[in-house]
C-alpha cells in the first residue's frame, strides 16, 4: 500500500505494510527485491510480504527510486506501518528523513495503552473463535472506504471465497470476499458509512452459538475505525481490537470442513474450475489445511482427478447475489435499498439511463415515494422526461478523475490531428473478428508499433528537469464504467501477438466492469488511447493523463471521396478516420508528434500485416 507524502519538502511516496487479506494485522518482510538507491517502475515487484495467508509480491505503483528501507528483511510491521520510501528523483534520496511526525502510524507505547478510554480498556476478548473483517485497501491511494452494500445480513452463513460486501474506493466499487467459513455475527460499519483502511467493519463467528457474545463485543468496537475520530483516540482502539482468535483445529489431507465443504482460496477454486480438477483430491498446505493456488498448480502438474463439475456448470455454483447473464442494471444504492426492503430488484422496472434501476425506482416500489404522473409536452402526447435535480456528491472514482484532470491544467500541451485511411484496417478487423479480436486490440497493437519507432512518445516530463524514458510500451485505453472512467492497460503491447492482446483486452474490460481490476492493471500505462468513434464522434481532443507524455483520441470512420488518378473518373471512395494527438510540450515537440502520426498512418494504410505478427 503506497500513498503520497506531504509531510516533507521532498515529493516522496511512502510505502506502507499492505493488508493482503481481511484478517491480516501485521506482515513480515520476507525479502526486498530492490535495494536502496535502485530505480523502480510502476508495476515492479519491490518486496515479498508474508501475511497470515501466504507469501505475496507487493508492487510499486509509482516510478522513482527506492530511497529508504525502514523495515528490513525478516522484520515484522503492523498493517499501515511505514516500511519504505520512494522518491521521484535520485537526487532526492539524500534529503529523505524518517520521523515520528511524518504522519505514519506507529505501534502505541505502553503509556498509550494505559491511556485507553475506560470503555475500550474494559472490552474483553470473547473466549470463542472468530475473525474480524477490516476495511481493505483496494488501491494504492485508498485511505478510506465506503460500504455501498452488505451482501449478507447478520446471522447469515458465509463461505470462504464468497462476496460479503461491496466497497467504494477512490477507484471503483469492488466486491470483497470472506476468507473464512462461518456466520456474519455483527456488522460494525453499516451501509452508506465510511471508515479508514484497517478499521473493523464486521465480525465472523465460527459457531452460530457465539453470535450473541460477539455482537456485544462488536459494540465496543463501533466508532473505532471512524474517519472522524481524533488522532489521540486511534492508538487506544488499536490496542483493544484483536483481529483473529482461533482454537486449534485438526488438519486433514484434504481441506474439508465438518459439513463436507472444501476449504480453498478463491484463486484455488477458480484455477481448479478452469483445469477441471476435483478439489476434494487436493492436499491443502495453507492454514488449517486450506487449499491454496500453489496446491492446485502442483496437483495439475501431477495429473489430478478431473471433476464432474468441469463439464456441467450448475446454477448452484454461483453465489446467490451474482446476477445471471442478462444482468439487471441497477445503481449500488438501489441494490442496497432493495435488499433492505426485501425486494427482488429484477422485478423492478428501471427508469434510469438504458433502463437502469435507480434508488427512486426502488422507493416507488416500496411505496415510500409515489410515482409522479408524467407531464405531457405541449406539442405532442409524449411524456416529458423526468430530469435529475439537485446536488449529487462525487463518488470516490469521480473524485479521483476530477483530481487528475485538475493536475493536467498545469501541463503545457499542444495538439495535432491527421486523417488515416482505414480500408485495409477494416478488412483486417473483419478477418479476425470471429477470433475475438476487437478494434481496440488492433488499435493498441498499431499504436504500440508506432511508439516503438518513436520512443519519445512513450516518455514523460520529469520534475527534476529532464525526460523520463520508459522501455516498456504499455498501452492504456479508456473504458467508461458505472460511475466513472478507468484505463485498463495492455502490458508490452508491441511485443505480443494480436490474439494474445485481444484475449487480454477482453479479460481486462470484463474485470473493469465488475470492479475486479488490480492497481497494476490500470496504473501502469505509458501511452493512452481514448476512442469515441463507436458513438459517431468524428473528432475530439483528449486531456493528458498525469505522468504521461501523450494521449491519442480516435474518431469515427467515415466514407469520403478522394482524388485518385488511377480511377475512371479520377475519384474514389475511401474510409477514413481522424485521430488527434495531445502531447506534453516539455519533452515532446511538434515534429515528434507529426512523425509519429505519419508512422501510425503508414502502418494502418500500407503495412497492415505487421499487426498479425
Amino acid at each position: 500500500m503506497l500513498s503520497s507524502s506531504v509531510m516533507t519538502e521532498v515529493d516522496q511516496t511512502n510505502i506502507f505494510m499492505p493488508a493482503l487479506s481481511s484478517t491480516m494485522t501485521e506482515g513480515k518482510i520476507v525479502s526486498w527485491l530492490k535495494s536502496e538507491g535502485d530505480e523502480v517502475r510502476a508495476g515492479d515487484a519491490i518486496m515479498v510480504v508474508e501475511s497470515d495467508k501466504a507469501d505475496m509480491d507487493v508492487e510499486a505503483f509509482e516510478d522513482g527510486f527506492l530511497a529508504k528501507i525502514v523495515v528490513g528483511e525478516g522484520e515484522q510491521a503492523e498493517v499501515g506501518a511505514l516500511v519504505g520510501v520512494i522518491v521521484p528523483n535520485r537526487a532526492d534520496i539524500a534529503s529523505v528523513q524518517i520521523s515520528s511526525s511524518s504522519g505514519v502510524a506507529t505501534p502505541p507505547s505502553a503509556g498509550a495503552a494505559t491511556a485507553a478510554t475506560p470503555a475500550t480498556a474494559a472490552a474483553a476478548v470473547p473466549d470463542c473463535e472468530f475473525t474480524r473483517i477490516d476495511m481493505p485497501a483496494l488501491s494504492s491511494t485508498m485511505k478510506e472506504g465506503k460500504i455501498v452494500s452488505w451482501l449478507k445480513s447478520e446471522g447469515d452463513a458465509v463461505s470462504s471465497g464468497e462476496a460479503i460486501m461491496v466497497v467504494e474506493s477512490d477507484k471503483a466499487d469492488m466486491d470483497v470476499e470472506a476468507f473464512e467459513d462461518g456466520f456474519l455475527a455483527a456488522i460494525i460499519t453499516g451501509e452508506g458509512d465510511s471508515c479508514s483502511v484497517g478499521a473493523p467493519v464486521a465480525i465472523i463467528a465460527s459457531s452460530q452459538d457465539d453470535i450473541p457474545t460477539l455482537k456485544a463485543y462488536a459494540a465496543t468496537l463501533v466508532g473505532g475505525g471512524s474517519i472522524t475520530e481524533s488522532p489521540a483516540a486511534a492508538p487506544a482502539v488499536a490496542v483493544a481490537a484483536p483481529i483473529t482468535v482461533t482454537k486449534p483445529k485438526a488438519t486433514t489431507a484434504t481441506a474439508a470442513s465438518s459439513d463436507g465443504r472444501i476449504i480453498a482460496s478463491p484463486l484455488a477454486k477458480k484455477r481448479a474450475a478452469e483445469a477441471g480438477l476435483d478439489l476434494s483430491t487436493v492436499v491443502g498446505t495453507g492454514p488449517d489445511g486450506r487449499i491454496t493456488g500453489a496446491d492446485v498448480e502442483k496437483a495439475i502438474a501431477s495429473g489430478g482427478t478431473v471433476s464432474k463439475a468441469a463439464t456441467t456448470k450448475s446454477a448452484e455454483s454461483k453465489p446467490a447475489w451474482t446476477p445471471s447473464p442478462g444482468v439487471i442494471a441497477a445503481t449500488p444504492t438501489a441494490k442496497a435499498f432493495a435488499k433492505k426492503a426485501g425486494l427482488d430488484i429484477s422485478t423492478i422496472k428501471g427508469t434510469g439511463n438504458f433502463g437502469r434501476v435507480t434508488i427512486d425506482d426502488v422507493k416507488a416500489a416500496t411505496g415510500e415515494k409515489k410515482k409522479q404522473p408524467a407531464k405531457k409536452t405541449a406539442d405532442s402526447n409524449e411524456s416529458a422526461p423526468e430530469l435529475p435535480d439537485g446536488l449529487v456528491p462525487f463518488t470516490g472514482m469521480q473524485k479521483a478523475v476530477s483530481n487528475n484532470m485538475e493536475k493536467s491544467l498545469s501541463v503545457p500541451i499542444f495538439r495535432c490531428s491527421r486523417d488515416i485511411i482505414t480500408n485495409k484496417f477494416d478488412d483486417l478487423y473483419q478477418s479476425v473478428k470471429s477470433k475475438g479480436v476487437s478494434v481496440s486490440a488492433l488499435l493498441a497493437k498499431a499504436v504500440a508499433l508506432a511508439v516503438e519507432k518513436h520512443p519519445i512518445m512513450n516518455a514523460s516530463y520529469d520534475p527534476s528537469g529532464g525526460i523520463l524514458y520508459k522501455k516498456d510500451i504499455n498501452i492504456a485505453m479508456a473504458v467508461a464504467i458505472d460511475g466513472g472512467l478507468i484505463t485498463p492497460t495492455i502490458q508490452n503491447a508491441n511485443e505480443r501477438n494480436i490474439q494474445d492482446i485481444g484475449d487480454n483486452w477482453k479479460e481486462l474490460v470484463d474485470k473493469a466492469k465488475k470492479g475486479g481490476l488490480k492497481p497494476a492493471d490500470y496504473q501502469s500505462g505509458t501511452f493512452t488511447i481514448t476512442n469515441l468513434g463507436m458513438f459517431g464522434v468524428n473528432q475530439f481532443d483528449a486531456i493528458l493523463p498525469p505522468g504521461q507524455g501523450s494521449i491519442l483520441a480516435i474518431g469515427a470512420t467515415q466514407e469520403a471521396v478522394v482524388v485518385d488518378k488511377a480511377a475512371v473518373l479520377g475519384l474514389k471512395t475511401v474510409k477514413k478516420m481522424t485521430v488527434t494527438l495531445t502531447c506534453d510540450h516539455r519533452p515532446i515537440y511538434g515534429a515528434d508528434a507529426a512523425l509519429f502520426l505519419k508512422t501510425l498512418a503508414d502502418i494502418m494504410e500500407n503495412k497492415i500485416e505487421l499487426l498479425l505478427k
